[in-house]
């Protein structure tokens, strides 16, 4: 395909992505109320257990609009995740083999529910860690955060969470088709705890050692447990090729005295 019928095909496909959001971000507007209560719900409970104020500053006169307005943006593009994850497969599979294209598929369908999954173990351990990013603060004290950092933060933890539950498909995705052995992925697992931790870094929108902590710590469990199923799928094709090679040789030496019949 030349690279302007590419080049168009991307376009039609990122269009078809945008208008899959529309509906999520329908939704969110409507439920911005709720779930910005549901985001903030943290914050009261602190002020009332420690007997602290903490509460969100909106400094500028738009800024509770363009809270609004990034939250439904966000939460379209999560709702739409399986059309935009789906028109991505659909653009790179034609330059596939029909082998590579059958276990694209097959981790398309494993990748949707993971990302959900992700985005849901975020908003799970939120509260966790808006308690101990605030358990420095003083009784009696004033914790008054900007409003824009605060939800940035528990959108890019949910984004993170997401993301990381998508490396054991990327990783056993590799190895299934036989590009990287479950023992190469091993041999650098200095490299990836200090890829991890640079990442957690630029992920967390603060300096504090506790918000890298529980964004680094869930993508090394999901890295080292593909690890553990490419080690064991790859024993698993070791047996299943010595057993070919076995049953090759085999069926050598029976044939071998045949045709040293068929020459006499």
């Amino acid at each position: 395909m030349p690279l302007k019928e590419h080049l168009i095909e991307a376009r039609n496909r990122l269009f078809k992505s945008a208008l899959a959001m529309l509906p999520g971000v329908v939704i969110a507007w409507i439920l911005y109320d709720p779930l910005m209560a549901a985001l903030t719900q943290p914050l009261q409970d602190i002020s009332r257990e420690r007997d602290i104020v903490a509460s969100l500053n909106f400094a500028g006169v738009t800024t509770s609009f363009d809270l609004k307005l990034q939250i439904s943006l966000i939460l379209g593009l999560v709702l739409a995740s399986p059309v935009w994850i789906y028109q991505l497969w659909a653009f790179i599979t034609p330059g596939l083999t029909k082998k590579e294209r059958r276990y694209t598929l097959s981790y398309l369908f494993a990748a949707v529910p993971l990302f959900l999954a992700g985005i849901y173990a975020g908003w799970l351990i939120w509260p966790n860690i808006v308690r101990a990013l605030t358990a420095f603060t003083p009784k009696g004290g004033t914790n008054i955060m900007e409003a824009i950092d605060y939800l940035q933060f528990a959108l890019q933890l949910m984004l993170f969470m997401g993301v990381a539950f998508l490396v054991p498909v990327v990783l056993f995705a590799l190895n299934a088709v036989g590009i990287i052995r479950g023992a190469t992925y091993l041999k650098a697992w200095r490299f990836t705890i200090l890829g991890v931790t640079i990442v957690s870094a630029m992920a967390a929108p603060g300096s504090d050692v506790m918000s890298m902590f529980f964004l680094g710590v869930p993508l090394l469990v999901l890295y080292f447990g593909a690890i553990g199923l490419c080690m064991l799928n790859d024993k698993r094709r070791d047996r299943r090729e010595a057993k070919k090679a076995d049953e090759t040789a085999a069926t050598a030496d029976t044939a071998t005295p045949m045709s040293e019949l068929e020459g006499l």
